[in-house]
């Protein structure tokens, strides 16, 4: 049948067969100059593509399609890309624009001042994609982003998916977090005092690992930042002092280290590194802190006030996710550490065969970590 037949039926022309008519009915000097002004960015005069005239349009799609600093990088690096002329800089191209937005909607960036943004961006590079990398980065290390719950000895500790923090029980030291020494018989949140502890700083630390002691907690922020509070005793808060904190304090002497993962004893607190280091502080009876040992020419049983690298740890050469103790400072206290490869290393009290090694004679306990012949990976 004829196309042209009847005006009620619909073509069945295949597709490659329809002409472009507006081009067709025009000179080739006319088609070339119509070509010409279907572009996407410049001047908004008539005839152009509407994305000119709406960078935001250009912008959204960018930011809505989760792309990576590396993919903003590879399209900037494909063409040169003009500023965009887009508040908030108008200096900015169409990709440092789109990475800038994506790190507006980060949690840990909104509450920085202006100044703090520009500072961050100059530690970065100067690029506002090189600060979303970082930040990037820093959300990958956060192992942990769902709720938690920790029994402690008379006190509990509720982690929200969220990150806010709910205790309740015993705080005869303080162990609740609340400011005051009242037993809380329902959960009830803490409400954190704001530290500028780092550049990343935001106005409450979103918990993503929370440890209880006896007499202490510990957790670690979203941020990386370690806060202790409870019993100081031993110095196993951090503060490089034995005084009680009611209240959640940031432990200022590991400012530069970014904390992933925290573990509480008795009177013991460990922290691991997102390196892979591990630090500890507290009471070192039965050297189950790791270090001051005899071959370091020290006193191994003596207390630390403040958190120290374990270096015996660090000759290890391996990256440790995690640090397991027993929350006691008498008679059997040990630790364990695991790598990412599956290693555990003992060390500590090994009396009762604890440590999953064998002593020697008249040997009740080992200040140096010794590898469990054991493959967890």
């Amino acid at each position: 049948m004829d196309a042209t037949a009847s005006h009620g039926a619909s073509s069945s022309l295949p597709l490659h067969l329809i002409v472009d008519e507006t081009l067709a009915l025009v000179s080739p000097l006319q088609q070339s100059f119509q070509r010409a002004q279907r572009h996407c960015f410049g001047d908004s005069a008539p005839g152009e593509f509407p994305l000119a005239a709406n960078p935001s349009i250009v912008l959204h799609v960018l930011t809505s399609c989760n792309l990576d600093p590396e993919d903003l990088a590879h399209l900037e690096a494909s063409k040169v890309l003009k500023p965009a002329n887009f508040p908030p800089d108008f200096q900015l191209s169409m990709s440092e624009l789109a990475a800038l937005d994506m790190c507006q909607k980060r949690a840990i960036f909104k509450p920085m001042s202006g100044h703090e943004k520009e500072l961050f961006k100059q530690r970065c590079g100067g690029s506002w994609k090189l600060v979303l990398r970082f930040i990037m980065a820093g959300e990958a290390c956060c192992r942990r982003e769902k709720s938690q719950a920790i029994a402690g000895p008379g006190h509990s500790i509720s982690v929200t998916s969220s990150g806010a923090v709910y205790t309740f029980g015993s705080n005869n030291s303080g162990q609740l977090g609340h400011g005051n020494l009242e037993e809380e018989w329902r959960p009830r949140l803490i409400r954190y005092e704001p530290t500028m502890a780092t550049l990343m700083v935001s106005s409450n630390i979103i918990a993503v690992v929370v440890a209880a002691g006896a007499w202490h907690a510990a957790v670690v922020g979203k941020d990386g930042r370690v806060c202790t509070w409870g019993w100081g005793r031993y110095g196993c808060l951090g503060h490089g002092n034995e005084e009680c904190e009611s209240v959640p304090k940031v432990v200022e002497a590991l400012s530069g280290i970014k904390a992933v993962h925290v573990a509480t004893g008795d009177y013991t607190t460990f922290v691991v590194s997102d390196k892979g280091d591990v630090y500890s502080f507290g009471c070192g009876e039965s050297s189950s802190l790791g270090h001051n040992t005899v071959i370091e020419g020290n006193n191994r049983h003596a207390n630390v006030l403040s958190p120290e690298l374990v270096t015996s740890l660090k000759r290890v050469n391996e990256k440790m996710v995690q640090i397991s103790l027993t929350n006691s400072i008498y008679w059997n206290a040990h630790t364990f550490a695991l790598t990412d490869s599956g290693k555990l290393y003992a060390f500590g009290a090994g009396d009762k065969g604890q440590l999953g090694i064998e002593l020697v004679a008249q040997q009740s306990e080992r200040g140096t970590p010794e590898r469990v012949e054991i493959d967890l990976k």
